[in-house]
């Protein structure tokens, strides 16, 4: 497994603060290339009296969005004082530096935090680049520390090794002449995440910020069950922990270096009661606005951990949750794509070195675009630009009107839908007894937006476009499932690790069923009901299944998809995707928007 090696002495010491984790050789080596200073954090104050008030800025699941996110991808819903809500255009880096470098001013105590996913699943402007663009726009933000998410794992730990220490990518260079990728300024923490060989973390567990005096400890951790949502190749010689207990164990460690307060940054969220940013997570009882795997989280996390930010929902709340003891405990999630930053207020006692916790505070804030643009942000936005420019400009297929992806207010999306029609496509392609195709919900990145990004024209989808719906290069592949197995794999969308939070598949043209929510587990999916091409699945016949690459792995619970017979294996799915709306769109002919009445849902 690849080391990290030691963070460059070039790094500035806002950077450079590290926890000294005895026993990991990796962070012992970034310790000991320290300079003297580098425990001074760039934000300058007083020592001020007994208690000081340290700014906790943070954001999650940014995903490699530079430029603001098309259509629904990029809108906020807001809560307005006559009961009403109302759509808010967000997000952008442009926008998010300017908010933060905006909310740091007269804060002399402040830090900058992230709770995974800032990279992978990006749009094509920085996937196109192994996401070093956001790597540096994430070091021109000054944040400060991050988690890792499962998407850091898309390309391997080795590929995550070098957003952390830089070098130029291994197949494709640099991508700048005479410029070589420096890396990430600030750590990445992974707690949770061990080499399978030696038992030690593959990066550092936990960071500690320090500033006149005040000591806050971060630790770093992303959700247990990574190795269900990410390929089996990027996460090869990997283990992951559970959260709690991992979160625990260093907790107890910093607390006996003298670091009594205690920040855990968790790629793991919880579903809000409901959509809007701003919402009362905490009425009528603390916690009661919000459900989902974090909850259980908090509660069992240490007290010493004085407040949770957290991540992969993509989804916005402000809550306190009761820890172990009892007492209320900040929780926390921004979103994602940059379109929301929380700002929370740490009161810490100078004399127990500990988190006041009943004088913490926390709000969401829209990275509003009417706000100015930050300057550096879109100089680098340019300047990547016109590297992507000669592939992300290509048109590659026409649409009538905004096909809804990951912006889609039902389970059955409709892009969702026009993938897997794609996928079948293909896979006929190269197997013309191909019967069905499936698409996780999950790879749906974004929506197709009819309205024209640049200079395209209204209606054409660009290359860059088709490659911000399907970043994650899959390739589409065939197998051989039983009836039995496809009912099976309906089934494990609603059961199983899946049951709390459906994963609902994207059916191909042709296939059909109930889905009764008001049952439970299995159940919930009308055996009965589901029909191919109007006749009804046979359990014991074979039909011929056209899935991506991660699906075929089992991936998101998926296991029975896992279990075909005879693969074989296509083109990657985003050129798969371009072909369809090639051959089946024009200027005078685009396609339409399916109607996403594949499945019937009872609810």
């Amino acid at each position: 497994m690849t080391q990290l090696t030691p963070h460059r002495t070039r790094r500035r010491a806002a950077s450079r603060i590290l926890a000294a984790a005895a026993g990991f050789a990796t962070v012992g080596a970034l310790v000991a290339a320290l300079p003297a200073n580098a425990t001074q954090d760039r934000h300058h104050g007083g020592k001020g009296g007994r208690t000081v008030d340290v700014q906790l800025l943070s954001f999650n699941d940014f995903h490699g969005n530079l430029e603001p996110p098309a259509g629904s991808s990029g809108q906020v819903t807001e809560n307005l004082p006559d009961g009403t809500t109302r759509k808010v255009d967000a997000g952008g880096v442009e926008y998010l530096a300017t908010s933060l470098r905006t909310a740091r001013k007269s804060h002399p105590y402040s830090v900058t935090a992230a709770a995974g996913d800032l990279i992978g699943a990006s749009p094509l402007l920085s996937g196109l680049f192994h996401d070093e663009p956001t790597v540096e726009a994430m070091n021109k933000l000054d944040l400060d520390v991050t988690s890792v998410g499962n998407h850091e794992f898309d390309e391997g730990a080795t590929e995550l090794a070098r957003m952390q220490n830089g070098g130029c990518h291994p197949k494709d260079g640099c991508f700048e002449d005479g410029k070589k990728f420096e890396g990430a300024d600030y750590p990445y923490l992974a707690a949770n995440v061990t080499n399978e060989k030696t038992g030690k973390p593959i990066l550092a567990p936990y960071w500690v910020w320090k500033h006149n005096g005040v000591k806050i400890g971060f630790i770093g951790v992303t959700l247990e069950g990574t190795p269900d949502i990410v390929s089996a190749d990027g996460v090869k010689g990997l283990k992951f922990h559970d959260e709690i207990e991992t979160v625990n164990k260093y907790a107890k460690i910093l607390d006996k270096q003298g670091v009594k307060s205690i920040v855990t940054l968790i790629h793991e969220g919880g579903v809000p009661a409901s959509g809007s940013y701003n919402y009362d997570c905490d009425s009528p009882s603390g916690g009661a606005g919000i459900s989902g795997p974090i909850v259980d989280i908090a509660k069992g996390i240490s007290p010493k951990v004085d407040a949770l930010v957290t991540g992969h929902t993509h989804n916005a709340y402000v809550c306190t949750i009761p820890d172990p003891s009892g007492k209320p405990r900040m929780v926390t999630s921004a979103s994602s794509y940059g379109k929301l930053y929380t700002d929370t207020t740490l009161t810490y006692d100078r004399r127990t070195k500990d988190i006041v916790r009943t004088s913490v505070k926390s709000a969401n804030h829209v990275v509003s675009r009417t706000q100015p643009k930050a300057a550096d942000m879109t100089a680098l936005i340019g300047r990547w630009n016109k590297l992507a420019a000669p592939v992300a400009n290509q048109p590659v297929g026409y649409i009538s009107a905004d096909i809804p992806g990951r912006g889609a207010t039902s389970p059955e999306e409709p892009l969702g839908d026009l993938i897997a029609d794609a996928q079948l496509a293909h896979a006929k392609i190269l197997d013309p007894k191909t019967s069905l195709a499936l698409m996780n919900p999950g790879g749906v990145r974004s929506d197709l937006v009819y309205k024209a990004s640049g200079s395209e024209g209204d209606g054409v989808v660009t290359y860059g476009e088709g490659f911000t719906v399907q970043p994650f290069s899959n390739t589409v592949n065939l197998a051989d499932l039983t009836g039995a197995q496809v009912i099976t794999a309906l089934q494990q969308q609603v059961s199983g690790s899946n049951e709390a939070s459906p994963k609902i598949l994207q059916p191909s043209a042709g296939l059909t069923y109930t889905l009764d929510m008001t049952k439970a587990g299995a159940a919930r999916v009308v055996v009965d009901s589901i029909k191919l091409n109007g006749a009804a699945i046979d359990p014991a016949a074979t039909y011929r299944v056209a899935m991506n690459s991660f699906l075929a792995g089992g991936g998101d619970g998926f296991a029975a998809l896992g279990q075909g017979k005879n693969p074989l294996v296509g083109s990657d799915d985003l050129k798969a995707f371009n072909d369809y709306l090639t051959a089946n769109s024009s200027a005078t002919s685009p396609i339409a928007p399916p109607k996403a009445d594949r499945i019937t849902i009872v609810k």
